[in-house]
This record gives C-alpha cells, sequence and structure tokens, in this order.
C-alpha cells in the first residue's frame, strides 16, 4: 500500500481541467482532501478511489 503523507504532492492519472495533474494532500485519514497545485481547487475523495487515481 502506499503511503501517503500531509503535504506530500502526488501525480494523479488524469488532469484537472486546468491542465495541472499534481495535487498537495492537506488531510489524510478515510478520506483524503486534496489540492490542485495549477488553480487551488480542493476535492474529498475517500481513500480507496484516490490510490488507485495515483500515477505508478
Amino acid at each position: 500500500m502506499k503511503k501517503l503523507e500531509l503535504g506530500q504532492i502526488v501525480k494523479l492519472k488524469k488532469k484537472h481541467p486546468c491542465g495541472s495533474n499534481e495535487w498537495k494532500i492537506t488531510r489524510v485519514g478515510t478520506d483524503i482532501k486534496a489540492e490542485c497545485q495549477g488553480c487551488g481547487h480542493e476535492i474529498l475523495i475517500p481513500r480507496l478511489k484516490f490510490l488507485k487515481l495515483i500515477k505508478e
């Protein structure tokens, strides 16, 4: 299982509509809260779904 840490920058498989695919993790738990590094948009997504979206 991948280790997620607060403040970590991760690249996702799909790009955000703003064109960036880098997200900064701002909350770790059952849900993951991440902030887009391109436009500042924040998302709250279940941990298992988020782990599947991470680019390997």
